[in-house]
């Protein structure tokens, strides 16, 4: 039977909040209350997740969950809105956390906080990052960290068949993860031979163009390949000593935008511009 891999940060954390927080927050005393809609008037995201969770020590804090399949450099002032929005809506402490799926092309340094000064005042916003690349697989399989068992392919030593094949076995251990499959098969498709990915599926993986991870995937790799167009089209022209007016009229783009290509690949060929 096809399996719908149309799977929601919210399902995800859901499968086990507990295990969830306490892993994210390293402290095994923590324990999830209840899920919160934040309904907020101008934000609305399937991927932030708010989770009230209570502390010993601390009592009831809200717990932001912020899954983003790339980082972005809109990040820390996104994530410095929400917490705000949270903790006026809820009046309750909240402790932000980014949780990055996929390491990004350029490599940046990602930051853990949002700052910011206008006219002597100043902005911040701390908040945790994970980089789910960098989290080891063996970690997740040995704690049966169940959430996160569809991403094994993609931690730190998690592209190993034996791996894939024992993150399967885990998730075949309870009928109500079976729907973690497709994305699990997903991820996998990025480490191993898609051919190698059904044979330990043991299901079509059609099923996975129908996925949003799939569809969001597609649609950025198809930005980047047009992106990558236009920085190789503009360093082409660069070199017949077109003017950045020209070249950017030529490429239906701002001047602005054009001289940024330009001073960013700046010494490069056409080629070399095309991948970063």
């Amino acid at each position: 039977m096809a399996k719908s891999a149309d799977i929601g940060s919210k399902r995800l954390i859901s499968l086990n909040p507990d295990a969830w927080v306490q892993w994210v927050m390293g402290d095994q005393t923590l324990q999830a209350q209840e899920f919160i809609d934040p309904q907020f008037q101008w934000v609305s995201r399937d991927s932030d997740v708010l989770l009230r969770v209570t502390c010993p020590q601390d009592g009831d804090f809200l717990l932001l969950n912020e899954l983003q399949l790339r980082y972005t450099a809109q990040m820390p002032r996104r994530m410095t809105a929400y917490a705000a929005l949270a903790r006026e809506k809820f009046n309750l402490p909240v402790y932000p956390v980014l949780i990055n799926i996929l390491p990004p092309a350029s490599k940046p340094q990602i930051p853990t906080s949002y700052q910011a000064v206008f006219k002597g005042l100043q902005t911040r916003q701390d908040y945790q990052v994970i980089n789910l690349w960098e989290v080891e697989a063996n970690l997740v399989l040995a704690q049966s960290l169940t959430s996160l068992l569809p991403f094994v392919p993609i931690l730190a030593g998690g592209n190993d068949e034996s791996l894939i094949r024992e993150a399967v076995h885990q998730l075949r251990q309870e009928e109500r993860l079976d729907e973690l499959e497709p994305l699990l098969a997903f991820f996998a498709s990025f480490v191993l031979e898609l051919p190698l990915v059904q044979q330990i599926m043991r299901w079509d993986m059609t099923v996975l163009r129908e996925s949003p991870w799939y569809n969001e995937i597609l649609s950025r790799g198809q930005r980047r390949g047009q992106r990558e167009k236009e920085i190789s089209v503009v360093l082409r022209l660069l070199q017949r000593n077109f003017s950045v007016e020209e070249i950017a009229e030529i490429v239906d783009d701002s001047v602005e935008a054009v001289t940024k290509i330009i001073q960013d690949h700046q010494g490069r060929s056409p080629q070399e511009g095309t991948q970063d």
